[in-house]
């Protein structure tokens, strides 16, 4: 129907908060026909990034990004090279998250609630910050990108993504390529337009 679907992956890392502490994953972010979005701990001095990790605060009461591998659906096609392990009851299951964003609380979003001005994070402001860049795409390709996983997993989509190489969620520690923490890493947006412009030129020959 052309049109991207997507979700948070949790706020309470790798079991998210699960009554037996092991890891689990969150639904829909686990279906693999959504846009999983995990958190980051980002720095910043100026506009340059001097430091962005795997989001996880939950020794001081903050929250850490959700992610891990799902023992319910198996893993997508898309994501058959990416290194995804098995759950902890030995399914090839779909990982989670696909991408990532700015989650962290104290380096988060300026917004507005009841007349006030504060700061939010989460994994939840991540997915509608991935749906406003995908909003802005959809319109400067003048179409909808629609179901973007497998595009976002192909070989040239690498550098669209900055890969976050060090933090952890608990279970899972990010590092080079995809990884259970913040999947295939925060995006590039005009790298990420200039590759998806181009998959749609090829598209159409």
């Amino acid at each position: 129907m052309g049109v991207t679907v997507l979700a948070a992956s949790g706020d309470n890392g790798s079991t998210d908060g699960s009554a037996n502490n092991q890891p689990t994953v969150d639904f829909p972010a686990s279906s693999p026909y959504v846009l999983g979005c995990g958190g980051t701990r980002l720095s910043l001095s100026g506009t340059k990034i001097t430091s962005e990790v795997a989001w996880n605060e939950l020794a001081s009461g903050e929250g850490a990004t959700g992610g891990g591998v799902s023992g319910f659906f198996a893993i997508p096609t898309y994501q058959q090279q990416a290194g995804v392990p098995k759950s902890p009851s030995g399914f090839v299951g779909r990982g989670v998250p696909d991408v990532s964003g700015d989650a962290d609380p104290a380096t988060g979003y300026n917004v507005i609630v009841d007349g006030s001005a504060t700061v939010i994070g989460g994994t939840s402001a991540v997915a509608p910050l991935w749906a406003g860049l995908l909003a802005r795409i959809n319109q400067s390709l003048g179409k909808n990108v629609g179901y973007i996983n497998a595009m976002l997993y192909a070989a040239k989509s690498e550098a669209t993504f900055h890969d976050i190489t060090s933090g952890s969620n608990g279970t899972y520690t990010a590092g080079p390529g995809w990884d259970a923490c913040t999947g295939n890493g925060t995006p590039n947006g005009t790298a990420l337009l200039q590759s998806l412009g181009a998959s749609s030129t090829a598209g159409n020959d």
